[in-house]
């Protein structure tokens, strides 16, 4: 699967939010200062051809869907931060962050509960 530019992860979010939009819906969700029309329709059609997108036909316009789930996306790129900046150790990233971010006691117990629900 294919990084996404901070652009069109933006797009793809306000279409995740709306399951299936108009470019002008699009544009409506996304926060000020507003991108032209024509900027959000090439990310759209630029996503469509990276396979995140697709499309059905509504009278004129086209109404647009993700053809890519969110989770699955969210799940690629965090392993890819992973993978990057801490060896593939997700041990290391939660350390990190427990370290650099001031993490809340309650926070790591919510964590450890999580971790011991999946097991």
């Amino acid at each position: 699967m294919k990084q996404l530019t901070k652009a069109e992860e933006e797009i793809m979010q306000a279409l995740w939010q709306l399951k299936k939009a108009n470019v002008k819906s699009v544009i409506e969700i996304l926060p000020e200062p507003k991108p032209a029309y024509n900027t959000v329709s090439t990310i759209i059609r630029i996503l469509e051809s990276k396979g995140f997108v697709d499309y059905e036909k509504q009278g004129k316009g086209h109404l647009y869907f993700p053809v890519v789930a969110k989770e699955a996306y969210s799940n690629q790129s965090i392993n890819k931060l992973v993978d990057n900046y801490f060896q593939g150790s997700f041990k290391s990233m939660v350390s990190f962050f427990v370290q650099k971010n001031d993490v809340d006691v309650e926070d790591i117990e919510t964590l450890l509960n999580e971790i011991n629900k999946s097991k």
